[in-house]
This record gives C-alpha cells, sequence and structure tokens, in this order.
C-alpha cells in the first residue's frame, strides 16, 4: 500500500502504522502474511539472472529479502519520515551493520559517554581492533563533541534520551555540526520513538531502533533496524547485509509489525504513566532523585518537550537515598526485591513495567569509573512503565520504599 491513497490524499503516520505494507497475496489476507521461506522459485533463469545481478526487483534468497520483512522496514521508514530502512536480527546488529558499512582503519566516531553499555563496548573496544578509533564525550555538552571533531570523523552517534538517565541531547546542532565537518548523524531513537520524535526532520542522517523495545511493545522477539536514505540502505547497508547475515527473521518481523498498529496509543499511554510516576517518586521521602524528561527539574526538560511533541517518554529512574555506595546498593536491591506485580527484568517496552538496577545490569559490563561518568550510581533503579494501573503501581514500588 501506498503512503496516498487512491484520490492523492496523503495519509497520516497513524494509518500508515496499521496499513502500510507489500501488497496482499491473491488469497486477500486483511492481517499481512507471514512468508516462511528461505528461498524463491524463479520465473525463468534468465529472469532470476537478472535479480542475483540486481537489474530487476524481486525476491531470491531469505538472507537478501522477504515479503514479511520487507512490509515492516516500509512501514517503519514511513513513520521515521525516511526513504528507507534496512531490518537487522537485533538493536545492536544494527549497529554493527551500520559501523561495517560506514567505518573503516583511521576514521574517527564520537559517542556520547551515556549510551547503551554495548553500544560503548562495541565500538569503543571492539571496532578499535580494527583501527577505528573512539572519542566519548557527555551526552549534553555541546562543546565537548565540537572540540571531539577532526579531520577523519565520520560519525556522530547519539541516543536520546539515553538509557538510563533521560538525558537529552540537541539533534539539529549536533546535525549540523556533522555536517559542517563532513560527517554523519546517527541517533538511537529506542527510547522516543517515532511516535514523539523523529531525527530526520532535525537532520539526522541515520535513525537506529531496537525493535525489542517499543515497536514489539510486549517483550516477544529480538529485531533491529536502520532508517536512512534509499542510497544509504541500498549502496551501504546492503551490501554488507547480504555478506554478513545480520538479517531479521519473518516472523520476528512480523511480530513487530503487528506491534507497530499500536505503538501510538501504547507510547502516550504509557508516557503518560510515566509522567504521573515520576511526580510521585519526586516527592517520595526514600528517593534521592528522579530521572525523568518530562520533569520541570530535569536540565534538558525545555529541550526535550520541543523534541518530543510535548511527552517525556515511558521510561524514568531515580536514586533511592543511602550514605554510601554499597548501602545505596544494598537498598536498590531491597526495592527490587519487594516486588510482587511488577517485573525484575533488563528488558524495556513492554506492556508490563519493568524494573532494573543498570549499574549490575545493562551497564555492569562497564569500570567503575565508566558508570561514575556517566551517572550510573548503584542506588539507581530503571522503570519502564507499563500499562498496569496506576495505584498498583506505586503501591509495589511503595512495599519496598517505605521499608528501607
Amino acid at each position: 500500500m501506498a503512503s496516498r491513497d487512491p484520490s492523492g490524499h496523503a495519509l497520516h503516520r497513524e494509518t500508515l502504522a496499521v496499513r502500510l505494507s507489500v501488497e496482499r497475496s491473491q488469497y486477500g489476507e486483511n492481517s499481512e502474511a507471514l512468508y516462511l521461506t528461505s528461498g524463491y522459485v524463479q520465473p525463468s533463469a534468465e529472469a532470476s539472472a537478472r535479480r542475483f545481478a540486481g537489474e530487476d526487483e524481486g525476491y531470491t534468497y531469505g538472507r537478501t529479502g522477504n515479503p514479511t520483512v520487507t512490509s515492516f522496514e516500509q512501514r517503519l521508514a514511513a513513520l521515521e519520515g525516511t526513504e528507507a530502512c534496512m531490518a537487522t536480527a537485533s538493536g545492536m546488529a544494527a549497529v554493527m551493520l551500520m559501523c561495517f558499512s560506514l567505518l573503516k582503519a583511521g576514521d574517527h566516531v564520537i559517542i556520547s559517554q551515556s549510551m547503551f553499555g554495548s553500544t560503548l563496548k562495541l565500538i569503543g573496544t571492539e571496532f578499535a581492533r580494527f583501527g577505528v578509533d573512539t572519542t566519548v564525550v557527555p551526552q549534553t555538552d555541546l562543546a565537548a563533541w565540537r572540540a571531539a571533531v577532526r579531520p577523519g570523523t565520520r560519525l556522530l552517534f547519539a541516543e536520546t534520551p539515553t538509557n538510563p538517565l533521560g538525558e537529552v541531547c540537541d539533534i539539529q546542532a549536533l546535525a549540523d555540526m556533522a555536517h559542517g565537518n563532513g560527517a554523519l548523524l546517527a541517533v538511537d531513537n529506542c527510547f522516543a520513538t517515532p511516535v514523539l520524535q523523529r531525527p530526520v526532520e532535525r537532520g539526522a542522517d541515520i535513525v537506529m531502533h531496537s525493535g525489542t523495545k517499543y515497536l514489539d511493545g510486549q517483550g516477544r522477539v529480538m529485531a533491529g533496524a536502520l532508517c536512512a536514505s534509499a542510497a544509504m540502505v541500498r549502496d551501504k547497508f546492503l551490501p554488507v547485509q547480504k555478506n554478513s547475515g545480520m538479517v531479521l527473521s519473518p516472523f520476528n518481523a512480523w511480530v513487530v509489525l503487528k506491534g507497530l498498529e499500536t505503538l501510538d496509543l501504547r507510547m502516550k499511554a504509557q508516557s503518560a504513566q510515566a509522567l504521573a510516576l515520576a511526580r510521585w517518586l519526586e516527592s517520595h521521602p526514600a528517593v534521592g532523585r528522579v530521572y525523568y524528561p518530562g520533569l520541570a527539574s530535569h536540565p534538558q526538560h525545555e529541550l526535550a518537550m520541543r523534541q518530543m511533541s510535548g511527552i517525556g517518554g515511558a521510561v524514568l529512574s531515580f536514586d533511592v537515598k543511602a550514605a554510601t555506595a554499597q548501602q545505596a546498593r544494598q537498598r536498590a536491591f531491597h526495592v527490587l526485591d519487594a516486588l510482587q506485580v511488577l517485573s525484575l527484568c533488563t528488558n524495556l517496552g513492554d506492556t508490563k513495567t519493568l524494573c532494573t538496577h543498570p549499574a549490575s545490569t545493562s551497564h555492569g559490563k562497564l569500570t567503575e569509573a565508566q558508570r561514575q561518568a556517566a551517572g550510573i550510581g548503584q542506588g539507581l533503579i530503571r522503570v519502564a512503565v507499563g500499562l498496569e494501573h496506576l495505584d498498583d503501581i506505586r503501591a509495589d514500588l511503595r512495599r519496598g520504599l517505605e521499608t528501607l
């Protein structure tokens, strides 16, 4: 289905999230078909040769394309406002594909010190073995980003809001900085999703997603994606993906495709709950600080509201009060172990509220110095707010907080 109806009327994103896909089969299915096949029968040897050579469109092998995966790619690209999308097996596979496609030995990358722990390790440590140099800068310090730029800088990579502290970066300012120095800007949009912000509208070249999070929305499968121009997807990402096999399975693509249909409703509902919960936590005597872009107390609140459609997202974090790091860890563990309704789980984006201790899970592989630089203390608890009744969410957290 195209992005316009037969009369030429441009369809809204909410409609595209429900309707956009490859054409129905001859059977006229209403729900998008799940194509479970590793290969495709070719109409003729000549047609097969032309398809494999890239001269004609058509599916040839499961590693290079699938109609269900194509539907997901088309739908997400429409939501993000990009020309094209490349689906991958996971969010980290998307980061890997982006770096392998765009970087070579001698190139330089600038990333935020507040990025997801695995992203920091992959780019800063693993790619360093292949001669790619990385500079890590404070997320919100534009002067630090600017000072880090070199003649060999090829990529700026930011996550906004960040995991788990919800730090926000100025996408347009980073895009201008990158383009003024011959580099590209990539933005991890997992927390905000295209419902709240579309980075390409503010100058970003690439939008990265872990479809495992809000795009699926129910914690069922692993998935990832890169949204960019058609030329970048075709000329940069596709050749590497064909040879590396970092592909999304048709079943996972189908699950996330269906998840996109409720993304708008889920994000708005869960974000509203997160704001109410953040305000309650901010007033709780056992809580030292709450990190949530939707709160007026957040240092980048005004920027977040401009970039994120006036909504703070569905993830917040808070510090339990403690005198020492050891006590902070013990108290955070006490709150988490007291949960009886909410889930102690490191994922996010689920309809179920998920709580975790970042210092020992998502950022556990970092050194203590790296965690401290990122502002992740031992007393920090991250809450990815779901769709349970707000009173029940508060009651479950109160159970631990009021017995510290």
